[in-house]
């Protein structure tokens, strides 16, 4: 591990990001990291090292190796590469897949190859949940991509950046489209397949700011409760209906731009175990609820005491709550946006001063019960018990 934060950010950069290096997130960490350790004992596999498995191998130590002449230039492709190495806030979807393989358990009899009998589950179902972790981080790694001025200072450093969060974003995804073909499961690559054209839709919906980055849509007027159907519901709303309706919106972004992934990942491998459609349904409502909820706890985060200046996502259920409710803020909102002259200790002041972060507890708080409620579908187990503790300790 070390090795490699050396290649990409040299011995100062170890030191400034080193995961043995206390800060006062650690106490309010200490429980849920606790959770992921019991559960990692349960599936057989520290997971940890499912990403760095295939992040550390031969093409990516070389991408590491040229990301060091970005340094100093704030490409975002830097903390992009922080973020994933040291999993600061980072669920582990493909630990969550694991669980669930193992929760769910097997339907019939597997051929002893098959399967994996220290961990319980299936190979297939193994390789799936790094495919899950490989198709998350090749987005992530993508939306590193800025868009560069001829005007810009560095700008042939810029578009060397930009080249490898491209180069390496398409190496991890042309590689779990590999993996996904080796499971030999049309019903399961229909599946995840349908997750790809997720992501992309997340990319198309507008309004978006000067570096593509997706903004809140002027608030309705008079707006509903109205929920963003799933793929076993038979009614489907206009995007009329749900852009500028604070919860709906923030709910269809997050939900296509990686929810659906972690959702459809978990239907997938109770496909993989045989399982019927209505047992793959609960499998896809828990992997949408988690993914809704830790996105909702992340967007909470942002608002610690701690932070003062960082900057946070403009989509954050927080500030789309507060502009709801106060949207005579919406123009002087979007100005800021357009003069790309946004004060974020301003805003975050401004957004606390109405009910967008109780608003989010609220929906935080349904979306952790909806999947608790899920779990009590399943079969009673240790990993049923290490998925509600690592909700609950969230």
């Amino acid at each position: 591990m070390n090795v490699f934060l050396k290649q990409v950010f040299g011995n100062r950069g170890v030191l400034m990001i080193s995961p043995y290096h206390y800060n006062g997130k650690f106490k309010k960490q200490y429980s849920y990291n606790r959770a992921v350790n019991e559960a990692e004992k349960i599936v057989g596999y520290p997971t940890s090292f499912l990403r760095l498995r295939w992040l550390l191998n031969d093409e990516l130590v070389n991408v590491a190796l040229h990301m060091r002449k970005l340094i100093g230039t704030n490409h975002p492709l830097l903390n992009t590469a922080k973020e994933l190495i040291l999993n600061k806030q980072t669920p582990a979807w493909g630990l969550i897949v694991l669980l669930i393989s193992k929760a769910g358990g097997l339907s019939r009899e597997f051929l002893h190859v098959e399967c994996d009998i220290t961990a319980g589950i299936l190979h297939s179902q193994r390789n799936l949940a790094e495919i899950t972790e490989m198709v998350r981080t090749s987005n992530i790694i993508h939306k590193s991509i800025l868009n560069i001025s001829s005007n810009d200072k560095d700008i042939d450093v810029l578009n060397f950046g930009n080249k490898l969060s491209l180069l390496t974003g398409d190496y991890l995804l042309s590689s779990s489209c590999k993996e996904l073909a080796e499971l030999k499961c049309h019903d399961v690559n229909e599946l995840i397949s349908t997750c790809l054209r997720d992501l992309v839709e997340a990319d198309f919906i507008e309004p978006r700011d000067s570096q593509n980055r997706p903004i809140p849509s002027p608030p309705l007027k008079e707006h509903k409760e109205v929920v963003v159907s799933n793929q076993f519901d038979d009614e489907v709303l206009t995007i009329s209906e749900v852009l500028g309706n604070a919860k709906a919106e923030w709910t269809l972004r997050h939900l296509l731009d990686g929810a659906s992934l972690l959702a459809k990942c978990c239907q997938g491998t109770l496909i993989l175990a045989g399982h019927p459609k209505s047992f793959q349904k609960l499998g896809y409502l828990f992997g949408r609820n988690m993914a809704l909820g830790w996105q909702a706890r992340a967007d909470l985060s942002a608002f610690n005491p701690l932070r003062t200046t960082e900057p946070f996502s403009l989509i954050c259920a927080p500030l789309m709550f507060h502009l709801q409710d106060n949207q005579e803020y919406y123009p002087k909102f979007l100005k800021m946006v357009e003069e790309n002259d946004i004060d974020y200790r301003e805003l975050r002041n401004v957004i606390r001063t109405g009910h967008g972060l109780e608003k989010t507890n609220k929906m935080l708080k349904e979306l952790s019960e909806t999947a608790l409620k899920v779990l009590e579908e399943f079969p009673d187990n240790s990993s049923r018990d290490a998925l509600v503790n690592i909700i609950n300790s969230a």
